[in-house]
């Protein structure tokens, strides 16, 4: 599959994957004029032909422009039951629903959810041809019992590297927002992120770190600690950014990978 990274941060979340016959977009949390910017910055038109837009959660950073997708684009807006009810959709947008844990197929693409621990209902999702998977983890507060085992087997993984713990406890944020981010429905650290790497039974050829904080996190840091934590096992390791698309082609053939 090819994934293009739109945008990854507290400003604003879309990703688009591309199968062979299919497409689909996650996440609406870029207006749909910064989604055509973000495109036209790498040389691409927007997609016009799009199968679903799948929202992970409610929050505004992930959700808010997910009617005017829908409409623009012609396409349903996908979300899980616990989650639908909290996403504002226009009248004109076509809502749907699935059940978290059981999958679902959008053309050659098999989609599945797992429930993960944060603020508001919220899924870890894995994208599934007959050639590749791709598995996107963000906006969690720790890796949940059987997380690892639902991204083992993932040729790419997008996983959130999110803040760093002193960074967080020094910073600007007022206390509660401080306790919210750094608990256990908030967002996952550097460390808790390089813990799910090291512990996957199988490493993924490539990993991009996502949702990094640009007040309690540096690409320093979120690189130094999932590199001790992939080790030299040859993954190509690559960081999201909130403003600067990241398009994902095909892999890379094993000797020409990053060496960690």
């Amino acid at each position: 599959m090819r994934v293009t990274i739109l945008g990854s941060g507290s400003e604003g979340n879309a990703a688009l994957l591309e199968s062979r016959t299919t497409s689909v977009l996650v996440d609406a949390g870029l207006s749909h004029r910064r989604l055509v910017q973000r495109f036209e910055s790498i040389g691409r038109e927007a997609p016009r032909n799009v199968a679903a837009v799948i929202v992970t959660h409610s929050h505004s950073d992930h959700a808010m422009h997910a009617s005017t997708y829908s409409t623009r684009l012609r396409c349903p807006v996908l979300a899980s039951e616990a989650t639908m009810p909290s996403i504002r959709l226009r009248p004109a947008a076509h809502a749907q629903t699935f059940k978290t844990g059981k999958r679902f197929v959008l053309g050659d693409i098999t989609v599945h959810s797992l429930p993960i621990p944060h603020d508001v209902p919220q899924i870890a999702l894995r994208f599934e041809t007959k050639a590749s998977s791709v598995g996107l983890v963000t906006d969690l507060g720790h890796a949940p019992k059987g997380l690892a085992a639902f991204v083992a087997e993932c040729e790419t993984l997008l996983l959130e590297s999110n803040h760093d713990p002193d960074m967080l406890a020094q910073g600007p944020y007022p206390a509660m927002l401080k306790r919210r981010v750094g608990g256990s429905h908030g967002h996952l650290s550097n460390g808790q992120a390089s813990d799910l790497l090291a512990g996957l039974r199988t490493t993924p050829k490539r990993v991009v770190l996502m949702h990094l904080s640009e007040t309690n996190n540096t690409p320093r840091l979120a690189r130094s600690s999932a590199e001790a934590a992939l080790g030299h096992r040859g993954t190509e390791l690559l960081l999201a950014q909130q403003r600067k698309p990241l398009e994902l082609g095909p892999m890379l053939e094993p000797q020409m990978q990053l060496r960690l």
